[in-house]
């Protein structure tokens, strides 16, 4: 009998090893918590593509848009762990806990691997008496809270978070310049050009229209180096001395569960794309930035975008839930 049961159970094993080994053997869907056509789409499709040739089987990018991108980002999570239905999760994944849309946070989500990170920039009108960042801060320091007016993103956004992170880095209380809610960077330049606010923050490549006809420039970006497609502007570390990163980002995620065996495979095609010279030329030409971070690392990321966002949103009293 415990002969039977010993051959029995490894069969199983031996089957369910076979199993994983022949995955993925059918279409996978990639969830993108947004609108088709915007950027979160574009550089979803591009990675899809690529992960086709890779694994051998189509990947299907599905819209599922809405709530501010709760409803996708949530499905996410509670799809079925067999690798079959995956996401393409953005950094407003870290915000839903801490605003109390949702229960989940972002290092509850099977972490596969980063592929984007945008920088937020810090742009001033052309005509700005501010030479330099240190010049505006210390404005912004020696007037009243609410005296400046930034915009080119939404309440609790990511740019919003990071903008406000900035100000906390350099030593001035985050709720100090006051946000104008826009619907994204175009209207924001539009208001600062016509002189309704101090400051946007959005991604330089977004603020590209507006430097080329002279009405804006940009003094900082919140990133660890230098962008490739604009050498002059130098990093928060360089015109502070106080080094800071902040922006947005978007990785793919699974549900919790998937198995390691799964998650490797999906790794392993992940990075092999998005280190592609066709990935990192459509990133590059359509002004998105590159970073790359294995599952672990992705990990490691997640976790720190939890505790960090939750810290912000708490500074700025957005928060529905303490740190």
């Amino acid at each position: 009998m415990l002969t039977k049961l010993t051959t029995t159970a490894a069969i199983l094993a031996i089957s369910a090893g076979a199993a994983l080994a022949e995955y993925p053997e059918k279409p996978i869907t990639l969830i993108v918590p947004w609108a088709a056509g915007g950027g979160t789409d574009a550089v979803a499709r591009v990675l899809a593509g690529g992960l086709e040739k890779e694994l051998g089987v189509s990947v299907n990018v599905v819209n599922k848009q809405g709530g501010g991108s709760v409803i996708g980002h949530s499905e996410m999570l509670t799809t079925n762990p067999d690798g079959y239905t995956l996401g393409f999760g953005t950094a407003e994944l870290a915000t839903f806990y801490w605003a109390g849309q949702a229960d989940a946070k972002a290092s509850d989500y099977t972490p596969i691997a980063l592929v984007n990170f945008d920088s937020g920039a810090f742009h001033v009108s052309a005509s700005s008496e501010y030479g330099d960042v240190k010049a505006a801060l210390e404005a912004i320091k020696s007037q009243p809270a609410g005296t400046f007016k930034v915009t080119g993103t939404g309440t609790g956004a990511a740019y919003h978070l990071a903008f406000a992170g900035f100000l906390k880095a350099n030593g001035l209380d985050p709720l100090a310049v006051t946000l104008v809610p826009s619907q994204g960077a175009a209207p924001g330049f539009q208001e600062l050009a016509a002189g309704g606010v101090d400051f946007v923050l959005s991604s330089l490549p977004e603020g590209t229209a507006m430097m080329q006809a002279n009405k804006s420039k940009p003094l900082a970006v919140f990133s660890d180096a230098r962008i490739g497609a604009f050498p002059d502007v130098p990093t928060s570390e360089e015109a502070t001395g106080v080094a800071f990163t902040g922006g947005t980002w978007r990785g793919v995620v699974g549900p919790q569960g998937l198995e390691p065996e799964v998650v490797k495979t999906l790794e392993t095609a992940v990075l092999k794309v998005a280190n592609s010279d066709e990935f990192q030329t459509f990133m590059e030409e359509k002004g998105f930035g590159v970073r790359v971070l294995d599952a672990q690392g992705f990990g490691d990321f997640l976790a720190e975008q939890h505790a960090q966002v939750g810290i912000i949103m708490n500074d700025l009293g957005i928060a529905q839930r303490k740190e």
